[in-house]
Protein backbone atom coordinates (compact mmCIF):
# COMPACT_ATOMS: atom_id res chain seq x y z
CA UNK A 1 0.00 0.00 0.00
CA UNK A 2 2.71 2.49 0.99
CA UNK A 3 4.72 1.62 -2.11
CA UNK A 4 1.66 2.31 -4.27
CA UNK A 5 1.12 5.69 -2.56
CA UNK A 6 4.75 6.62 -3.15
CA UNK A 7 4.45 5.72 -6.84
CA UNK A 8 1.32 7.84 -7.17
CA UNK A 9 3.08 10.77 -5.51
CA UNK A 10 6.11 10.50 -7.77
CA UNK A 11 3.94 10.50 -10.89
CA UNK A 12 1.79 13.38 -9.65
CA UNK A 13 4.74 15.52 -8.66
CA UNK A 14 6.46 14.88 -11.97
CA UNK A 15 3.35 16.07 -13.78
CA UNK A 16 3.35 19.24 -11.69
CA UNK A 17 7.03 19.83 -12.30
CA UNK A 18 6.58 19.82 -16.07
CA UNK A 19 3.47 21.99 -15.89
CA UNK A 20 0.70 19.42 -16.39
CA UNK A 21 -2.18 19.23 -13.96
CA UNK A 22 -5.83 18.42 -13.80
CA UNK A 23 -8.00 21.24 -12.56
CA UNK A 24 -11.10 20.85 -10.45
CA UNK A 25 -13.66 23.45 -9.39
CA UNK A 26 -12.35 26.76 -8.09
CA UNK A 27 -12.28 27.40 -4.36
CA UNK A 28 -14.11 30.44 -3.04
CA UNK A 29 -11.99 33.48 -2.28
CA UNK A 30 -11.72 35.12 1.10
CA UNK A 31 -12.33 38.87 1.21
CA UNK A 32 -10.14 40.74 3.70
CA UNK A 33 -12.24 42.44 6.40
CA UNK A 34 -9.85 45.37 6.64
CA UNK A 35 -7.77 46.64 3.75
CA UNK A 36 -7.05 50.28 2.99
CA UNK A 37 -6.11 50.46 -0.71
CA UNK A 38 -5.05 54.09 -0.35
CA UNK A 39 -2.26 53.46 2.18
CA UNK A 40 0.28 52.80 -0.58
CA UNK A 41 0.50 53.67 -4.26
CA UNK A 42 -0.61 50.60 -6.17
CA UNK A 43 -0.44 51.67 -9.79
CA UNK A 44 1.27 50.71 -11.98
CA UNK A 45 1.34 47.30 -10.25
CA UNK A 46 3.64 44.50 -11.48
CA UNK A 47 3.44 40.94 -10.13
CA UNK A 48 6.58 38.81 -10.33
CA UNK A 49 7.43 35.41 -8.93
CA UNK A 50 7.17 31.65 -8.97
CA UNK A 51 4.37 29.07 -8.76
CA UNK A 52 3.22 30.31 -5.35
CA UNK A 53 2.74 33.68 -7.04
CA UNK A 54 1.16 32.31 -10.22
CA UNK A 55 -1.19 29.95 -8.28
CA UNK A 56 0.02 27.02 -10.34
CA UNK A 57 -2.64 24.52 -11.27
CA UNK A 58 -5.60 26.68 -10.27
CA UNK A 59 -8.22 27.09 -12.96
CA UNK A 60 -9.23 29.43 -14.48
CA UNK A 61 -5.98 30.53 -16.07
CA UNK A 62 -4.96 33.79 -17.70
CA UNK A 63 -5.77 33.13 -21.35
CA UNK A 64 -2.90 35.21 -22.73
CA UNK A 65 -0.20 33.73 -20.47
CA UNK A 66 2.29 31.13 -21.72
CA UNK A 67 0.94 27.68 -20.74
CA UNK A 68 4.20 26.77 -19.04
CA UNK A 69 3.61 29.53 -16.48
CA UNK A 70 0.28 28.11 -15.21
CA UNK A 71 -0.80 31.66 -14.34
CA UNK A 72 -4.16 31.70 -12.59
CA UNK A 73 -6.74 34.46 -12.36
CA UNK A 74 -7.10 33.34 -8.72
CA UNK A 75 -3.53 34.17 -7.71
CA UNK A 76 -2.88 36.61 -4.88
CA UNK A 77 -1.76 39.35 -7.27
CA UNK A 78 -5.14 39.28 -9.01
CA UNK A 79 -6.80 39.44 -5.59
CA UNK A 80 -4.70 42.45 -4.61
CA UNK A 81 -5.48 44.12 -7.93
CA UNK A 82 -9.20 43.46 -7.48
CA UNK A 83 -9.15 45.06 -4.04
CA UNK A 84 -6.89 48.03 -4.83
CA UNK A 85 -8.05 48.63 -8.43
CA UNK A 86 -4.79 49.89 -9.99
CA UNK A 87 -5.15 51.61 -13.33
CA UNK A 88 -2.29 49.44 -14.64
CA UNK A 89 -1.69 45.79 -13.62
CA UNK A 90 0.87 43.47 -15.20
CA UNK A 91 1.19 39.84 -14.09
CA UNK A 92 4.30 37.97 -15.25
CA UNK A 93 4.33 35.30 -12.54
CA UNK A 94 5.43 31.90 -13.78
CA UNK A 95 5.47 28.42 -12.32
CA UNK A 96 8.99 27.12 -11.78
CA UNK A 97 10.60 30.56 -11.77
CA UNK A 98 13.95 31.07 -10.06
CA UNK A 99 15.62 34.36 -9.24
CA UNK A 100 17.73 33.90 -12.40
CA UNK A 101 14.51 34.12 -14.43
CA UNK A 102 14.20 37.76 -13.43
CA UNK A 103 17.21 38.38 -15.69
CA UNK A 104 16.83 35.84 -18.51
CA UNK A 105 14.10 33.93 -20.32
CA UNK A 106 12.73 31.02 -18.33
CA UNK A 107 11.34 29.25 -21.40
CA UNK A 108 10.54 29.98 -25.05
CA UNK A 109 7.97 32.74 -25.17
CA UNK A 110 8.59 33.79 -21.56
CA UNK A 111 10.40 37.11 -21.24
CA UNK A 112 12.71 37.89 -18.32
CA UNK A 113 10.43 38.99 -15.51
CA UNK A 114 12.32 42.23 -14.93
CA UNK A 115 11.25 43.38 -18.40
CA UNK A 116 7.83 44.15 -16.91
CA UNK A 117 9.26 46.55 -14.31
CA UNK A 118 9.86 50.19 -15.19
CA UNK A 119 10.76 53.44 -13.47
CA UNK A 120 7.04 54.21 -13.35
CA UNK A 121 6.13 51.05 -11.40
CA UNK A 122 4.76 51.82 -7.93
CA UNK A 123 4.02 48.34 -6.53
CA UNK A 124 5.85 45.04 -7.06
CA UNK A 125 4.91 41.77 -5.34
CA UNK A 126 6.50 38.33 -5.47
CA UNK A 127 7.33 35.02 -3.90
CA UNK A 128 10.69 33.75 -5.14
CA UNK A 129 13.60 31.66 -3.92
CA UNK A 130 11.99 28.28 -3.31
CA UNK A 131 13.09 26.94 -6.68
CA UNK A 132 16.66 28.22 -6.49
CA UNK A 133 19.20 25.38 -6.25
CA UNK A 134 16.16 23.10 -6.77
CA UNK A 135 15.74 23.06 -3.00
CA UNK A 136 11.95 22.81 -3.07
CA UNK A 137 11.79 19.99 -5.62
CA UNK A 138 14.69 18.01 -4.17
CA UNK A 139 13.49 18.22 -0.58
CA UNK A 140 9.70 18.33 -0.34
CA UNK A 141 9.11 16.40 -3.54
CA UNK A 142 12.18 14.19 -3.27
CA UNK A 143 11.47 13.13 0.28
CA UNK A 144 8.02 11.86 -0.75
CA UNK A 145 9.70 9.26 -2.95
CA UNK A 146 12.02 7.78 -0.29
CA UNK A 147 9.99 8.02 2.94
CA UNK A 148 8.39 4.58 2.58
CA UNK A 149 11.72 3.02 3.55
CA UNK A 150 11.31 4.26 7.13
CA UNK A 151 7.92 5.85 7.80
CA UNK A 152 8.55 6.49 11.48
CA UNK A 153 12.13 7.62 10.99
CA UNK A 154 13.90 10.41 9.09
CA UNK A 155 15.38 8.87 5.93
CA UNK A 156 15.49 12.16 4.06
CA UNK A 157 17.32 13.97 6.82
CA UNK A 158 19.76 11.08 7.07
CA UNK A 159 20.40 11.29 3.33
CA UNK A 160 20.72 15.06 2.97
CA UNK A 161 21.59 16.41 6.42
CA UNK A 162 22.06 20.19 6.20
CA UNK A 163 22.53 20.21 2.42
CA UNK A 164 19.41 22.23 1.65
CA UNK A 165 19.66 24.73 4.49
CA UNK A 166 23.33 25.27 3.65
CA UNK A 167 22.39 25.97 0.02
CA UNK A 168 19.71 28.42 1.12
CA UNK A 169 22.16 30.31 3.31
CA UNK A 170 25.14 30.34 0.98
CA UNK A 171 23.46 30.51 -2.46
CA UNK A 172 19.76 31.36 -2.35
CA UNK A 173 20.21 34.31 0.01
CA UNK A 174 22.69 36.19 -2.24
CA UNK A 175 20.50 35.38 -5.25
CA UNK A 176 17.54 36.97 -3.46
CA UNK A 177 19.58 40.05 -2.65
CA UNK A 178 20.63 40.37 -6.30
CA UNK A 179 17.07 39.95 -7.56
CA UNK A 180 15.57 42.45 -5.14
CA UNK A 181 18.38 44.93 -5.82
CA UNK A 182 17.66 44.68 -9.54
CA UNK A 183 13.96 45.32 -8.97
CA UNK A 184 14.80 48.37 -6.88
CA UNK A 185 17.15 49.71 -9.55
CA UNK A 186 14.44 49.42 -12.22
CA UNK A 187 11.68 50.80 -10.00
CA UNK A 188 13.38 53.21 -7.57
CA UNK A 189 10.15 54.67 -6.15
CA UNK A 190 8.11 51.46 -5.98
CA UNK A 191 6.99 49.59 -2.89
CA UNK A 192 8.77 46.27 -3.42
CA UNK A 193 7.08 43.41 -1.59
CA UNK A 194 8.28 39.84 -1.12
CA UNK A 195 6.13 37.28 0.67
CA UNK A 196 7.35 34.44 2.82
CA UNK A 197 6.03 30.96 2.05
CA UNK A 198 3.03 29.66 4.04
CA UNK A 199 3.52 26.56 6.19
CA UNK A 200 3.42 23.46 4.03
CA UNK A 201 3.59 20.95 6.86
CA UNK A 202 2.64 20.90 10.55
CA UNK A 203 5.51 21.17 13.05
CA UNK A 204 5.42 17.42 13.82
CA UNK A 205 4.55 14.35 11.79
CA UNK A 206 1.02 12.97 11.80
CA UNK A 207 0.38 9.40 10.69
CA UNK A 208 -3.12 10.35 9.59
CA UNK A 209 -1.56 12.74 7.07
CA UNK A 210 0.84 10.23 5.53
CA UNK A 211 -1.52 8.96 2.80
CA UNK A 212 -1.90 12.47 1.37
CA UNK A 213 1.53 13.84 2.34
CA UNK A 214 3.83 10.77 2.41
CA UNK A 215 6.69 12.30 4.37
CA UNK A 216 8.32 10.18 7.09
CA UNK A 217 7.38 11.32 10.59
CA UNK A 218 10.92 12.33 11.52
CA UNK A 219 11.38 14.28 8.30
CA UNK A 220 8.35 16.53 8.88
CA UNK A 221 10.00 18.81 11.49
CA UNK A 222 13.22 18.73 9.45
CA UNK A 223 11.38 20.02 6.37
CA UNK A 224 9.44 22.55 8.42
CA UNK A 225 12.76 23.86 9.74
CA UNK A 226 14.07 24.10 6.17
CA UNK A 227 11.11 26.26 5.19
CA UNK A 228 11.74 28.48 8.22
CA UNK A 229 15.36 28.89 7.12
CA UNK A 230 14.21 29.86 3.62
CA UNK A 231 11.73 32.41 4.97
CA UNK A 232 14.41 33.85 7.23
CA UNK A 233 16.69 34.26 4.19
CA UNK A 234 13.87 35.99 2.30
CA UNK A 235 13.30 38.33 5.23
CA UNK A 236 17.00 39.19 5.56
CA UNK A 237 17.24 39.89 1.83
CA UNK A 238 14.21 42.18 2.06
CA UNK A 239 15.70 44.08 4.98
CA UNK A 240 19.01 44.46 3.19
CA UNK A 241 17.46 45.83 0.00
CA UNK A 242 14.71 48.00 1.44
CA UNK A 243 11.89 45.70 0.36
CA UNK A 244 8.85 44.89 2.49
CA UNK A 245 8.67 41.34 3.85
CA UNK A 246 5.25 39.77 4.36
CA UNK A 247 5.28 37.12 7.09
CA UNK A 248 3.02 34.17 6.29
CA UNK A 249 4.29 31.95 9.10
CA UNK A 250 1.92 32.97 11.89
CA UNK A 251 -1.26 33.25 9.86
CA UNK A 252 -0.75 29.94 8.06
CA UNK A 253 -0.44 27.84 11.24
CA UNK A 254 -3.24 25.28 11.15
CA UNK A 255 -3.73 25.69 7.40
CA UNK A 256 -1.01 23.32 6.17
CA UNK A 257 -1.45 20.50 3.66
CA UNK A 258 -2.40 18.03 6.39
CA UNK A 259 -5.60 19.91 7.19
CA UNK A 260 -8.94 19.00 5.57
CA UNK A 261 -10.30 20.70 2.46
CA UNK A 262 -11.84 24.02 3.42
CA UNK A 263 -9.26 24.57 6.16
CA UNK A 264 -5.97 24.02 4.36
CA UNK A 265 -4.29 26.70 2.30
CA UNK A 266 -1.83 24.25 0.74
CA UNK A 267 -3.01 21.28 -1.30
CA UNK A 268 -1.47 17.88 -0.46
CA UNK A 269 0.78 15.75 -2.66
CA UNK A 270 -1.93 13.15 -3.23
CA UNK A 271 -5.38 14.27 -4.37
CA UNK A 272 -4.87 18.03 -4.69
CA UNK A 273 -7.98 20.03 -5.55
CA UNK A 274 -7.56 22.69 -8.24
CA UNK A 275 -3.88 23.35 -7.55
CA UNK A 276 -0.57 21.68 -8.20
CA UNK A 277 0.57 19.29 -5.45
CA UNK A 278 2.09 21.08 -2.43
CA UNK A 279 0.93 24.49 -3.68
CA UNK A 280 -1.57 27.05 -2.41
CA UNK A 281 -5.22 26.72 -3.31
CA UNK A 282 -7.43 29.73 -4.02
CA UNK A 283 -8.17 30.22 -0.31
CA UNK A 284 -4.43 30.22 0.40
CA UNK A 285 -3.79 32.72 -2.37
CA UNK A 286 -6.53 34.99 -0.99
CA UNK A 287 -4.96 34.69 2.46
CA UNK A 288 -1.60 35.74 1.01
CA UNK A 289 -3.25 38.77 -0.53
CA UNK A 290 -4.99 39.59 2.75
CA UNK A 291 -1.75 39.39 4.73
CA UNK A 292 0.04 41.52 2.15
CA UNK A 293 -2.50 44.33 2.44
CA UNK A 294 -2.77 44.11 6.22
CA UNK A 295 0.97 44.12 6.84
CA UNK A 296 1.65 46.87 4.32
CA UNK A 297 -0.89 49.10 6.04
CA UNK A 298 0.50 48.75 9.54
Amino acid sequence: MMRRITSVVAATLFAAAIGIGAAGPATAKVTPPTANPHAIKTSPYVALGDSYSSAAGEAPFVATAPPTCSRSTLNYAHDIAAWTKPSSFTDVTCSGAKTSDFFSSQAPGVAPQLDAVTKHTRLVTMTIGGNDENVFVDSFFGCATISSSDIMGNPCEQKYGTTFTDEITTQTYPHLVAALTAVRQKAPVATVVILGYPHILPPVGELSCYPSMPIAMGDVPWLDHEENVLNAAVQRAAQRTGARYIDMSSSSVGHDACEPAGTRWIEPAVGPINAFPVHPNATGEAAMATQTLRQLHR
